[in-house]
């Protein structure tokens, strides 16, 4: 509808604009009357009140952008407005006229603080429209500057005369940037008079809240005396309201009658066994659970809590849509039989919560620590206290139907404040409490000293404002000691269940956990990560489903909340700066796709087309990194401008970069450019051992400046990431932890080279830390002076335990060579002797054993 809009209004401009251009100039077009379809969105507004008298005689005022709104310095207007300007105007009308009948409908609605707070939420939906009204005639309007400015000031006395073109022009100009301005001007200015509007509607609602609580009434023996006579004449009005009713429906609509019952029945069975179908895991006691743990018991009270309560207003709802849908339902009835389903509801909800957390039956499940007889103690008040509080609502909403005197309404609260009071008076004097060795059936302790007299204070304080006077503070309290503190409960509860399933090791207990083990074979990890987002989520649902029911209790309506949700989800201001968290969950949800997506093609074209083809791997690898690159930018792109992030902001934020290299900072630069390509190629990540230059150790962190690096004698190096892009570093384990090491060997010629090989092939095997696959290696590998040198070659599974190997195979190397009889398998020196010492020396040519003990 609003292209729509935009379409004619553009069509209308531009005929007017070729109308006054045939014309040469001498007329002005005036705007057009509004059509049905601009006119409609302000009609829908208010569709059931009628239509104001000025309105339905009166024409719609015109809106005259070429006449006020375009005069200049210069005295003259523009040939024709253009397009856009037009478009704007056309809508400032059209917001001028919904703001007039905006305040007609508050001065109507005073006393209607519903109303008022529909109104609210239209007020603030015609401000926005109203700011952004004169948003596309900014660009138009720095074009007109830039222009200005390139034209330059008319000439002045004595200077030449300049062409009529150029004199036209900026005449033209002129006037166009005053009917701008103008039109921003009227746009601030209905701007602040919505946000007075709305001002006045947020202190109008509030003190209709005030005057409520506040009201002083006189309680006295007349004023009782009258709402006894009021109660019998309201009941047998009722009772005639009702029998008349039943008659009616039964005698003429008989058939739509049965036909809701019959629905509504089926929607309850729907209900209550599709949701214990669903969800039976969690709503079940088993028998053998008992000794459930805490978060068992947690799951089970908020779980049984929340899913039987939503069936059964589920139900309420549909039973109430189909006797509505048919017809069956009179005006005076239809609000006694939703009060009624409501109070049923309510009382539901608390009497389940309570059981859940009190457990009167099976003290195994109890959440609260008290005795068997204190739990079924304390569930007599508490359901009593919602019976009563849920009747007095129930009995006013019956006078109101019936149009009973307010007399009676007010007894009626006051005696149920009276009575909600004596309740929480009662409750302090229960003796539930256990110490922590006592078992569940013990007689129990009374309350602390502070809960009971907290519960004394607070129902003589009840008492004592329903006697006041105050009976409409009274009924407030007693309404939020009831239910408010039952949806307390229930949210703490569900935040610790919450907490409760996101800890190590809890999400893989739950029926959730073992089934995703089971069907995916998950690790430990993944279940844990599993149940943190869990926990996550349980947390959400708690806070956005029972903080608007708290706010609805204290008195705000779904407007309220439903323009808070969109304001807190749109619209949050810091400063200048409006953050959308909507935008930027969908900006990261279109990140997260695009990179899926370049994933996915990463992978179709190296596993279809570059393998088919025969692709070198080098130019394979370097074409799937360059298309990973160019994805995961594009993507980032797309979701930034979905997050509403401005990309000409990135622009500033680069040329700040550029400025800031030229001026002596390209080492930090270089440094930061070099950790993005670290972080995003990982060429090592944090653990892995890696080797550059004369630094060697394990990686511990990767910042985009600097990486951490732990040498063996746990020395922690900064080393610049410019200096690992550019310089060689190795790697120990960069793609696996197998690793080669090497153990030279050195025995004299008097040794067989071939048992030598043979006997470290043994040592080798026997030792069961070596891989057979790659299986060990010994190499010949040089004569050298009196000795020969062989290398063992051994591969293990993790290179960081290479160390222990070899020390290990040192050892074995020795013992067994020594019982070989086998030279000295280390290098020996050997030291040159004379002639003269040679010739002197007696005895016998030493063994290789007796060279190696010298």
């Amino acid at each position: 509808m609003h292209l729509l809009e935009k379409l004619r209004a553009l069509s209308i401009a531009l005929s007017f604009g070729a109308l006054t251009l045939a014309a040469g100039g001498s007329a002005v077009a005036q705007e057009p009357e509004p059509s049905v379809e601009q006119t409609r969105p302000a009609q829908q507004a208010a569709p059931a009140q009628p239509l104001q008298p000025a309105q339905s005689v009166q024409p719609a005022p015109q809106a005259e952008p070429a006449q006020p709104a375009t005069q200049t310095g210069t005295g003259q207007a523009p040939d024709a407005a253009s397009p856009v300007l037009q478009q704007a105007e056309d809508q400032l009308a059209q917001a001028d006229r919904e703001l007039k009948r905006l305040i007609e409908r508050t001065n109507a609605v005073e006393d209607d603080d519903a109303m008022l707070a529909e109104l609210r939420v239209q007020v603030d939906e015609l401000s926005k429209q109203i700011i952004a009204a004169s948003v596309p005639t900014r660009p138009r309007l720095d074009e007109i500057k830039a222009r200005l400015t390139e034209l330059g000031d008319p000439p002045g006395e004595g200077q030449p005369p300049e062409d009529a073109v150029i004199t036209d022009e900026r005449k033209r100009l002129l006037a166009e940037r005053g009917a701008i301005n103008a039109l921003t001007g009227r746009a601030e200015n209905l701007s602040v008079e919505a946000r007075k509007l709305a001002n006045r509607i947020t202190a109008t609602r509030r003190a209709i809240f005030s005057n409520t609580l506040l009201r002083h009434t006189d309680v006295s023996a007349a004023m009782l005396s009258e709402a006894v006579t009021a109660t019998m004449h309201e009941a047998m009005a009722l009772s005639r309201s009702i029998g008349g009713w039943l008659t009616f429906a039964w005698n003429y609509k008989r058939v739509p009658l049965l036909s809701a019952i019959f629905l509504s029945l089926c929607a309850a069975l729907l209900f209550l066994v599709g949701g214990y179908r669903l969800f039976s895991p969690v709503l079940m006691r088993h028998e053998e659970d008992d000794e459930p743990t805490y978060f068992r018991q947690l799951s089970l009270a908020f779980w049984s809590t929340l899913i039987p309560t939503l069936a059964l207003a589920a139900f309420a709802m549909s039973s109430y849509f189909f006797l509505s849908s048919f017809n069956v339902l009179r005006p005076d009835i239809a609000p006694i039989v939703a009060i009624t389903l409501a109070m049923g509801v309510v009382l539901f909800f608390i009497a389940r919560l309570a059981g859940a957390v009190l457990s009167p039956n099976r003290s195994s499940w109890r959440l609260v620590r008290v005795s068997d007889r204190g739990a079924k103690m304390l569930m007599v008040p508490i359901f009593a206290m919602a019976l009563v509080n849920g009747l007095d609502y129930l009995l006013g909403s019956i006078s109101e139907s019936l149009g009973s005197p307010v007399v009676l309404t007010i007894a009626k609260s006051f005696v149920a404040s009276i009575i909600i009071g004596l309740i929480l008076m009662s409750m302090a004097w229960i003796r539930p409490v256990l110490r922590a060795d006592e078992p569940y059936d013990a007689p129990g302790r009374p309350w602390p000293r502070v809960i009971s007299l907290s519960f004394l204070l607070l129902g003589a304080a009840l008492i004592a404002t329903a006697l006041s006077g105050y009976v409409g503070l009274a009924r407030f309290i007693a309404t939020q000691i009831t239910v408010t503190s039952a949806i307390l409960v229930t949210v703490y509860i569900g935040l610790l269940t919450g907490k409760s399933v996101s800890k190590q090791g809890a999400f893989a207990e739950t029926v959730a956990g073992r089934y995703l083990e089971r069907r995916f074979h998950l690790e430990p990890v993944a279940l844990d990560q599993f149940g943190l987002f869990a926990g996550l989520g349980i947390y959400v649902l708690v806070l956005s489903f029972f903080i608007p029911l708290i706010l609805m209790q204290w008195g705000f309506k779904t407007a309220d909340i439903e323009s808070w949700a969109y304001q807190v989800l749109t619209e949050i201001r810091i400063g200048t700066i409006t953050i959308s968290l909507v935008g930027i969950l969908a900006g990261v949800l279109l990140f997260a796709l695009g990179f899926l997506v370049t994933r996915w093609v990463q992978r179709w074209i190296d596993g279809n087309v570059m393998a088919r083809s025969r692709v070198d791997a080098g130019v394979r690898n370097s074409i799937r990194t360059g298309i990973g690159y160019m994805g995961v930018g594009i993507a980032g792109l797309i979701g930034l401008s979905a997050a509403g992030i401005d990309l000409s902001s990135l622009a500033l934020v680069a040329g700040a970069l550029s400025l800031g290299v030229g001026f002596g900072l390209q080492n930090i630069v270089s440094n930061f450019v070099s950790g993005l390509i670290l972080l995003v190629e990982r060429p090592f990540k944090v653990g892995d051992w890696i080797v550059s230059g004369t630094t060697e150790g394990f990686v511990r962190r990767i910042s985009v400046r600097a990486t951490e690096i732990e040498t063996f004698q746990h020395q922690s190096i900064m080393m610049p990431n410019s200096l690992l892009i550019n310089a060689s570093v190795g790697n120990w384990t960069h793609r696996n932890k197998l690793g080669r090491s090497e153990i030279a060997v050195t025995v004299t010629y008097a040794s067989d080279p071939r048992r030598v090989i043979e006997l470290l092939y043994e040592i080798a095997a026997a030792h069961p830390m070596i891989l057979k696959n790659p299986a060990p290696n010994v190499g010949f590998t040089a004569f050298e002076d009196e000795r020969m040198t062989f290398e063992l070659r051994i591969y293990v599974a993790d290179v960081l335990t290479a160390g222990g190997v070899r020390n290990d195979l040192r050892v074995s190397i020795y013992e067994r060579f020594r019982d070989e009889g086998i030279g000295a398998p280390f290098p020996m020196k050997i030291e040159d002797v004379t002639p003269e010492e040679e010739a002197g020396s007696a005895g016998p040519e030493p063994s290789v054993m007796e060279k190696e003990k010298a």
